[in-house]
This record gives C-alpha cells, sequence and structure tokens, in this order.
C-alpha cells in the first residue's frame, strides 16, 4: 500500500505559518512515510520544506491557484490531475463565501478539509488541528516546532561568526508587521545597553516592514559592535535564531520562529489576546500589561525575564 498523500494550503504572515506547523508534524507523527505538499507563499513555506516536513511547495499566487476563488473557475486538466491525486486536502486559506473549498471538490479534491484562519476558538495551533479530528487525530495543546538540518544550523554560525557575532549572541528584532504591536525602540535601545554592558554579545533583526525603525537601529547596533541581519531571507534567518542564545521582541512572525526553534524567548505583548497569539514554545516568556498597553511593561520587567 502507498504512502498517505496531503495537500495543505495556507496562506497568512509567517506567524500565521508557524503555527500551523502542528498540523504537519501530527501528520507525520501518525503516517511517517506521508507524502505532503503545500501551497503557500514559498519565501514563508520553504522553512517547512527545510525542516523536512513537506515534499514539495508550490506557490499560492498564482493564476492556476487564483482561479478558486472565482465562482466558475475554467480549471485545466493538469490541475485536476493533480488534485485528484491527493488523498486529503486540508485548506487554511480565508474563504468566508466557499468558493475555495466548493471549487477544489469540483475539480478534484477527493476528501476536502477546511479550517477558517481567522477568529480562532480558543489558541490559533488548537483551532488550526481541528480538522484533523475527521482522521481520528487530536493534537490540542501542541507546540510548533521547527527542527532544522545540520546544514541550515551550520550556516546560521557561519553567517554569526563571518559577522562578528560571537558564541550564542541574544537576538533583538525590535519590530513587527504592525507598529502598534512594537514596544518603544527607546526601551529596546535601553535593554540592549544594559545587556552589552554585562559583557553578553548581541545581534539585532530587522525585518521587510521594518523601515521606520532601520536607521537608529542600524545605529545602535553599531555603538555596540552588534551585527544586523536584514538582508537573509527566513531559512538563513532561521539558521542564525538557532545559533542563539536566546531572543527578545514583539508579537511578530519572526519571535513564533524563534520559538519553534526552542531558543529561550522573551516577548513582549500588547494589544494582541495571547490566549489566542501567544508563542508557544519550551522556553517562552511573555510578557504584557494588563491592560494591554505596551508602554506599561518596563525595561526592569523586561531584563528580569532575560535573565
Amino acid at each position: 500500500m502507498r504512502p498517505p498523500r496531503f495537500l495543505i494550503l495556507r496562506g497568512g504572515a509567517i506567524g500565521d505559518f508557524v503555527v500551523t506547523l502542528p498540523v504537519l508534524h501530527t501528520l507525520r507523527a501518525q503516517w511517517p512515510d506521508a507524502h505532503i505538499e503545500l501551497i503557500g507563499y514559498p519565501h514563508i513555506a520553504r522553512l517547512a520544506a527545510a525542516a523536512g516536513l513537506v515534499a514539495k511547495v508550490h506557490a499560492l499566487d498564482t493564476a492556476r491557484i487564483a482561479r478558486f476563488f472565482g465562482q466558475r473557475p475554467d480549471i485545466d486538466d493538469a490541475t485536476i490531475a493533480f488534485l485528484s491525486s491527493f488523498d486529503v486536502t486540508i485548506s487554511f486559506l480565508h474563504d468566508p463565501d466557499g468558493f475555495v473549498g466548493s471549487n477544489f471538490r469540483l475539480h478534484g479534491a477527493r476528501q476536502f478539509l477546511y479550517r477558517s484562519p481567522v477568529d480562532p476558538a480558543g489558541h490559533i495551533v488548537d483551532h488550526l488541528l481541528k480538522p484533523l479530528e475527521s482522521l481520528a487525530l487530536y493534537g490540542a495543546g501542541a507546540v510548533p516546532s521547527l527542527p532544522l538540518g545540520a546544514t541550515e544550523r551550520a550556516a546560521g554560525r557561519a553567517w554569526i561568526d563571518a559577522a562578528g557575532g560571537g558564541p550564542s549572541p541574544l537576538a533583538i528584532h525590535p519590530g513587527s508587521g504592525s507598529a502598534k504591536k512594537n514596544w518603544p525602540l527607546d526601551r529596546f535601545l535601553e535593554v540592549a545597553r544594559t545587556i552589552a554592558g554585562r559583557d553578553r554579545r548581541l545581534l539585532f533583526i530587522l525585518g521587510e516592514a521594518d523601515h521606520e525603525i532601520a536607521r537608529p537601529v542600524r545605529a545602535a547596533a553599531a555603538t555596540l559592535g552588534a551585527p544586523v541581519a536584514d538582508s537573509l531571507d527566513l531559512v538563513e534567518l532561521a539558521g542564525v535564531l538557532a545559533n542563539c542564545g536566546g531572543y527578545l521582541g514583539n508579537d511578530s512572525g519572526i519571535t513564533h520562529i524563534s520559538a519553534a526553534l526552542g531558543i529561550p524567548v522573551v516577548t513582549v505583548f500588547g494589544p494582541t489576546d495571547p490566549a489566542h497569539w501567544a508563542p508557544r514554545g519550551p522556553h517562552v516568556r511573555l510578557l504584557r500589561a494588563p491592560d494591554g498597553g505596551l508602554e506599561g511593561v518596563a525595561v526592569d520587567a523586561v531584563l528580569a525575564a532575560l535573565g
């Protein structure tokens, strides 16, 4: 009997993808030889390929997939054959009108499972695992894990060495995909100066959405003699983070990656409800003021959490 074949559909940002990793791990735990392919944004979804969780990644933002969002799509025979080659298709695409699900069922999908990626009931990880109950698989409480291979880890170590990051630096990412989620930059930099004064090495991270804070972060990094990781793809960045001794950041996708890598993480949450969106990991400490206001989280509290 051939191994089962699964097709996973997942869009969204970096953190949205990371909290979906337990779905892949649960399938692999039940069927170690399963063939799993993923339709998503390749620059993010390649994280799963690097971790050996999926065999192939297909681009979500192509005309072939866009057709499935219409009411009467013209689907070619090759696409129908592709869809019908999978035993189970699981979609986590936002599909409020049901067009995607209906079109997949009409054009080759054998068993189609769906879970909305928005408005989770409970924690997002448990919410996304719900469709697997149709396969008699239960994983509530699961923790996202990103088991990078030796090659990716070695490349990350080499990058840190070349950049002068020193052994096991503390990675600091003061940004996120939304300014309203960011702890004040001056507090991040105060933490960085204090940590550097304790002779601990630092490494700053800047993401693609961090334009407004890039200049002061670079200036602080230069003063502190810390490298800045700002031009790495996500697999390369994950390899770097895997070699860090800790991480400090906001509610961001990079924070979720760090937690999934299993390194010590301190994250400052503001308006986002951690009951739904907190990163899960074996060494995660989350700080949040009672009213959800980022200004309510003190520098001393962050320093204490970092140890």
